[in-house]
């Protein structure tokens, strides 16, 4: 349960849902008190929600429950980070290296306490830095999501990396201000409805509000309400020069990603490579330029050009806090390249191991088909790479002279090998069906003489096997229609006509009445489980036909006339169900 609990919990995170990544961590730690690496989950999440003095309780537990684990460490150098103590977090950070010096993780953490311990004192935010601030709770996500305009602003990824800039630096806000989505994001956040341009100037036309009052003063009926006056609309935020220029160059980015998608749905692969490449001159912070440059690379068939870009789109996207959609995409394209580039069985791994990477970073339903049809092809390819029939041979003779022998499990061994070097040879299907024979694995030894009759219907050998299966098996309907399949192909043949005479014996004694109760009764049982007599016994025609054998025997003469009520009657004959006097 605590790990179910756990795995909600990693998959929330991974899609950054992280109030209720913490509430299934919470669920598990009630099943598991005792688990640290349930408190370390719970601790990353609460600070991903700014929650520092929660995450700090969370990661002190967890280094007090393993002191020996350095990933406890990190999580505690982030909360004191977080809560501004940059010494503690030097502290823990270095505790943890002196664990795991090689921890590229730690290491970081540590670069970015020191150079905190080392920073000035900043004032409290005030201005801009204030409201971009707003930007920095988790809030932020659940209002967009709830209101109908703002929502789809989330499926635009030049709106999502302003935000996500915004959300870096608070003080950058003033460079998005004149985006009218920004200023509806704000809005929200401020709660307050803000004026925009268009609306002031169609306002200068109309009376002021309190003039529309006096004119159209509301009925006497109903009780004078006072208009909340609306909140004065911010003044416009001057730009520096160089924040001026980063739009610029960040729109012309965009205008160039445009026109490579315009020139990559007209297949005109070296224009939107040119189109592509400008816009990552201009900005090196969308990764979504190189991830487009490397699906194109697919197409133009360069592969390894297309890996390198999707390399860097990880790296360039971890670096930047990408969405982890975007990350995923690189991956899944990368996969995609190492798929086509792959030689043979081993060359696969690579790719298998892209896709589940990807998959980690989101659960795409394209990126899962593209991991099956992976791991398919490399299982394929592992067949087509040990297919050796004279291995073969030499390993179903070692097979034959163990079953001489009556060692069948030895026998089974060498028999699979031989199928694994040559998946074609009904004959090892056969010879190891009669060895499951011997051991009484039933199942196993009917998969085998199916598969064998399947890979050739002409071969005799496969038909007596099935049938003695299923002889025993007490099956005697079942064997007798296999024996007299094998006689249409060889009607001379002595063990199949045996095993045609073994069945009405054994079919004739339950009409006489020879066999015991138990064995009747097992059967029947048995025969219940069966399909197609479960069709027979609900078929609304032969439940009839049945009736009458009881009440009508002229009717049932009848009925015995016609070739297919007469063949179902043999089953339910042969299967004990019904008994003929």
């Amino acid at each position: 349960m605590a790990d179910e609990a756990k795995a909600k919990g990693n998959a929330a995170f991974s899609a950054g849902r992280f109030e209720e990544a913490a509430r299934h961590f919470s669920d598990a730690i009630a099943l598991a008190p005792g688990n640290h690496v349930l408190y370390s989950n719970r601790s990353a999440a609460l600070a991903s929600l700014h929650r520092y003095s929660d995450a700090l309780a969370d990661a002190q537990k967890t280094v007090d429950l393993k002191p020996d684990w350095a990933k406890g460490y990190s999580r505690l150098g982030a909360a004191h980070l977080g809560l501004g103590d940059a010494a503690s977090a030097v502290a823990a950070y270095e505790k943890g290296l002196a664990l795991e010096p090689s921890n590229e993780g730690l290491k970081a953490g540590l670069e970015d306490a020191k150079k905190a311990a080392t920073a000035p004192p900043r004032r409290g935010p005030s201005g801009p830095d204030a409201i971009g601030q707003m930007f920095q709770g988790p809030e932020l996500w659940s209002k967009i999501a709830a209101d109908p305009t703002a929502r789809a602003y989330l499926d635009q990824p030049d709106f999502m990396q302003m935000l996500r800039e915004v959300q870096r630096n608070p003080s950058s806000l003033n460079m998005y201000l004149s985006d009218p989505r920004m200023m509806q994001v704000l809005s929200l956040m401020l709660n307050i409805k803000i004026q925009r341009p268009e609306a002031s100037e169609s306002s200068q036309s109309s009376p002021p509000p309190q003039q529309q009052q006096q004119q159209t003063p509301p009925p006497e009926t109903k009780p004078r309400t006072r208009e909340v006056e609306p909140e004065p609309e911010p003044e416009p935020m001057d730009l520096t020069d160089e924040e001026k220029e980063r739009k610029e160059r960040k729109a012309a980015a965009q205008k160039e990603k445009e026109a490579g998608n315009a020139a990559y749905k007209k297949k005109d692969f070296d224009t939107a490579i040119q189109h592509y490449t400008k816009a990552l001159e201009l900005d090196d912070e969308d990764i979504s330029y190189l991830t487009n440059r490397a699906a194109v690379y697919i197409e133009m068939g360069k592969y390894d050009e297309c890996i390198k870009d999707c390399d860097k789109a990880v790296e360039r996207g971890r670096e930047l806090r990408a969405d982890f959609k975007m990350i995923s995409r690189a991956l899944t394209r990368k996969g995609t390249a190492l798929v086509k580039l792959a030689k043979s069985s081993k060359d696969f791994d690579v790719a298998i191991e892209t896709f589940q990477k990807a998959l980690t970073e989101h659960r795409n339903p394209d990126t899962l088909k593209k991991l099956n049809e992976a791991e398919r092809a490399k299982k394929e390819l592992e067949q087509q790479e040990y297919y050796d029939p004279k291995l073969a041979d030499e390993e179903r003779e070692k097979g034959n002279e163990f079953f001489k022998e009556q060692k069948y499990p030895e026998a089974i061994k060498h028999y699979t090998e031989a199928l694994r070097r040559n998946p074609k040879d009904p004959r090892v299907y056969s010879n190891r069906a009669a060895c499951y024979t011997k051991l009484g694995a039933m199942p196993e030894g009917l998969k085998d003489a199916e598969k064998c009759l399947e890979l050739d219907p002409s071969f005799t050998k496969g038909y007596t096997r099935k049938g003695a299966i299923q002889f025993v098996m007490k099956e005697y309907d079942k064997a007798m229609e296999t024996y007299q399949a094998g006689l249409k192909i060889d009607p001379n043949n002595q063990e199949l006509l045996d095993g045609v005479r073994r069945c009405v014996e054994q079919i004739n004694k339950a009409n006489r009445g020879e066999i015991s109760q138990d064995e009747l009764q097992e059967r029947q049982n048995k025969a219940m489980q069966d399909p197609e007599i479960q069709n027979i016994l609900t078929d609304p025609i032969m439940r009839q036909v049945l009736t009458d054998f009881q009440e009508n025997p002229r009717a049932a003469q009848e009925h015995m006339k016609n070739p297919g009520v007469m063949q179902k009657i043999q089953k339910l004959v042969s299967a004990g169900i019904v008994q003929m006097r």
